[in-house]
């Protein structure tokens, strides 16, 4: 008789399981392979916001290739929300049925643009004038410079490059970092 025949059917698990959960525990990044994983990734409270989702997120999801989650990333960085399975669907250009199997770990949350809680993000490298000086930070002379140095010295790559091209004080990029992406 084995140790733990004491135990009910419901408190076992199936050893593959523990080892799933042993890997979703120790890497947080760790891509799903099969529904069995996405299974257990759902019973352990694993979700992925697709709204707020980014390019790391949507790469752990069986099937998803890296242009794939940049688009993905990009959609939602613009602006766009998916409100449903569907959605998703038709932004990947794949059936609803095969993302079915995905949809334990999927939330679909509403975000108000509106809302203060979540500003809108403006990118420094395609943002006009008038959408620079909407951000509170940013008034018209610097909003002058981040097109005149994206002009000069190309895209910003990221915001410690718009900090050093701009000579920014730490405390303003700290304020800027809220409502810039790139």
């Amino acid at each position: 008789m084995a140790i733990f025949d004491w135990l009910s059917p419901k408190t076992r698990q199936n050893p593959n399981q523990q080892s799933i959960q042993q890997r979703l525990k120790r890497d947080p990044y760790y891509r799903l392979q099969s529904t069995e994983e996405i299974a257990v990734a759902a019973k352990l409270g694993l979700t992925i916001d697709v709204n707020q989702a980014g390019v790391d997120d949507w790469l752990r999801l069986p099937g998803i290739s890296i242009h794939q989650a940049r688009t993905l990333f990009e959609l939602t960085s613009s602006g766009l929300q998916f409100c449903c399975l569907e959605d998703l669907a038709a932004a990947l250009g794949w059936s609803v049925q095969r993302l079915t199997p995905l949809q334990p770990i999927l939330r679909f949350c509403y975000y108000d643009p509106e809302s203060l809680v979540t500003p809108e993000l403006v990118n420094p490298n395609t943002a006009s004038l008038e959408q620079l000086t909407k951000i509170p930070a940013v008034d018209l002379f610097l909003a002058r410079a981040i097109m005149q140095n994206r002009f000069d010295g190309g895209p910003y790559r990221n915001l410690a490059d718009l900090q050093r091209r701009l000579e920014l004080n730490p405390q303003l990029t700290s304020e800027l970092m809220y409502y810039l992406i790139f």
